[in-house]
């Protein structure tokens, strides 16, 4: 591990240490009805002092009358969302973005029930349910989340019975690889028409798209691919264990695992060419904006590592899945 990244998981651990005093009256409101989780760069353990928050609140649910209800009253809901906004701006995060819109509550059962409906982009339980397994850290009530992680890994794993020794993790990939694939097509139609300002803005966020949000997924696919090929199947329990580390945590094992060969220096490279974004991308929204703007060379290094980061990531893809069965059902 290198020194930025090292600072950066230093850095996010005692931000999100310093929350905990403030959180006392929404732990008490969520205790045993709900949780909240982290996404993006805190979660990744990579913030830097510009990150802001990005949060999800899922509950439980209980039987009434034959019915599922959440366990988590609309009022309470309200009153740790506004503890939680009270939180941020204590400690001096960013507002949260899009004005609150993404600060929502689901259950573990929508999270579930939706998997593979069309339903689930337009709720986006897709986003939230994919990203509490691939970058998220529990901020409130570590044993709904513990079990909510439990619930999701089941429902991929619902086939596993009767192929113990071969089970093949194709649903959770294809659904991984399914939202990277939204994450780039969401990012080609809001930029089609923007204005040079706004484009700016969103060549930043592809940017960062194509260096963390490319992390998080392949570092996963990669992880089960690794875990397949030694075990000729993958159990729940390694993927939780996937679950439980951060993104460069994985490309770390893997490098561990492969100590002494090709892939080692490969996957070396890629968490070298990680830090270099992780520095370059250091500063405030508006000011990498202006670099877009005004300097040519620093938007053609974008492209560059970009370009870069996408051929370390498939050839370490390349490495790692090899013949398996498992690499052919991703590319075909």
């Amino acid at each position: 591990m290198g020194k930025i990244l090292e600072g950066r998981r230093s850095g996010s651990s005692v931000r999100l240490e310093s929350l905990e005093p403030h959180l006392k009256t929404a732990q008490e409101l969520a205790k045993d009805k709900a949780c909240v989780y982290i996404t993006g760069s805190f979660a990744r353990g990579d913030a830097s002092s510009h990150s802001d928050l990005d949060l999800f609140i899922v509950g439980q649910t209980a039987v009434e009358n034959e019915k599922p209800k959440r366990m988590l009253s609309s009022l309470d809901e309200v009153c740790i969302k506004a503890e939680l906004i009270r939180m941020t701006r204590q400690c001096g995060f960013p507002e949260f973005s899009g004005d609150g819109q993404y600060l929502t509550h689901y259950t573990a059962e929508e999270l579930i029930s939706s998997l593979g409906t069309p339903e689930d982009d337009s709720q986006n339980t897709f986003t939230a349910r994919l990203l509490l397994l691939l970058e998220s850290k529990q901020l409130i009530g570590e044993g709904v989340y513990k079990d909510v992680i439990q619930k999701t890994l089941a429902s991929y794993w619902r086939d596993f019975s009767g192929h113990e020794a071969k089970f093949v993790p194709a649903f959770l990939c294809n659904d991984i690889l399914r939202l990277w694939r939204t994450f780039c097509v969401n990012y080609e139609a809001r930029t089609k028409k923007a204005p040079s300002a706004e484009k700016a803005k969103r060549q930043l966020k592809k940017h960062k798209l194509k260096h963390s949000r490319l992390l998080t997924c392949y570092s996963a696919i990669l992880y089960l691919m690794d875990v397949y090929n030694s075990n000729k199947t993958v159990r729940i329990e390694d993927a939780e264990h996937m679950v439980r580390m951060t993104p460069t945590q994985r490309i770390e094992a893997l490098q561990q695992n492969r100590s002494g060969t090709k892939t080692e220096g490969l996957l070396k490279d890629l968490l070298q060419t990680y830090e270099q974004f992780l520095n370059d991308t250091d500063a405030k929204e508006e000011v990498l904006v202006e670099r877009i703007l005004k300097d040519k060379e620093y938007k053609s290094k974008m492209f560059e590592t970009e370009n870069l980061f996408g051929q370390q990531m498939f050839r370490a893809l390349q490495e790692i899945g090899g013949t398996s069965q498992l690499y052919q059902m991703l590319v075909v």
